[in-house]
């Protein structure tokens, strides 16, 4: 894989939902990228995507590695992952088994994708990750003990980043998670889990008060909420967030823009 020379350079961009493009020094990571209109094709207009597309996946030349969490649409969207694949041709993909299989069926060779298992997974001299597992709204392990929905903890020089996924709150998962910690960044859904939602269909994630105590027990120095942008169905106000910041005030910075760390 050609990578350019280091350098210390750490730069977060939301893509919106859960996406995010990361510059860990020399390398490009995206993470759940959706970069089309795939769920509102899919799902119909009531899911019309919010947030304006970054940038044409078919543009999307700098790939290094993708990072993929689960395979619901707007995580793993083909409309997204398939032309990134062409126009970054040396990316490699890191997710879970099924998602594999997916990019797979999708013309994606099979050398070119990681399966994500209990371990350390190198993508570069100075960059590795560690998957954890998800609740969405469960943990599912299949025999061999591989999470279906899965986060993902990120190292780059000792600085730690984790990203969660699509996931509630469990023993497990924050017993998993608070292993990796002082986490840098932690990157937390805020859609929360309702009645209303559920009866839409829509599996939420955490409440905005369990994030931030998630957080605050991931001894964070920075919590980038997500999840919260993309569909008016299931959104949270960026109002909400920040009034909830100011009254809390919590033991970290809250940021919802690109960032440097």
């Amino acid at each position: 894989m050609d990578i350019a020379p280091s350098s210390n350079r750490v730069e977060i961009v939301p893509l919106g939902q859960a996406g995010f493009r990361l510059t860990l020094g020399a390398l490009t990571l995206y993470i759940d990228p959706y970069l089309s209109n795939g769920v509102e094709v899919a799902e119909g207009p009531d899911l019309r995507r919010q947030v304006p597309i970054w940038k044409a996946p078919e543009h999307v030349d700098d790939a290094n590695w993708v990072l993929v969490t689960h395979e619901h649409i707007d995580h793993c969207d083909l409309a997204t992952l398939v032309p990134l694949a062409k126009a970054s041709a040396k990316c490699r993909f890191l997710s879970p088994k099924i998602v594999g299989k997916m990019l797979i069926a999708h013309g994606i060779s099979a050398d070119r994708i990681v399966q994500a298992t209990d371990d350390w997974v190198t993508l570069h001299a100075e960059v590795k990750v560690h998957p954890v597992p998800a609740a969405h709204p469960e943990i599912e392990v299949d025999p061999r003990g591989c999470s279906r929905y899965v986060g993902y903890v990120i190292d780059f020089r000792g600085k730690r980043i984790y990203h969660s996924g699509d996931t509630q709150l469990k023993t497990e998962i924050i017993e998993a998670a608070c292993a990796f910690k002082p986490i840098d960044v932690a990157i937390l859904p805020v859609n929360e889990r309702n009645h209303y939602r559920e009866s839409l269909g829509i599996i939420g994630n955490m409440t905005i008060r369990e994030a931030f105590q998630f957080a605050t027990d991931l001894e964070v120095k920075t919590l980038i909420p997500m999840h919260w942008d993309m569909f008016s169905l299931n959104s949270v106000y960026p109002e909400e967030i920040e009034l909830y910041t100011r009254l809390a005030q919590p033991p970290f910075s809250v940021v919802l823009k690109p960032t440097h760390i």
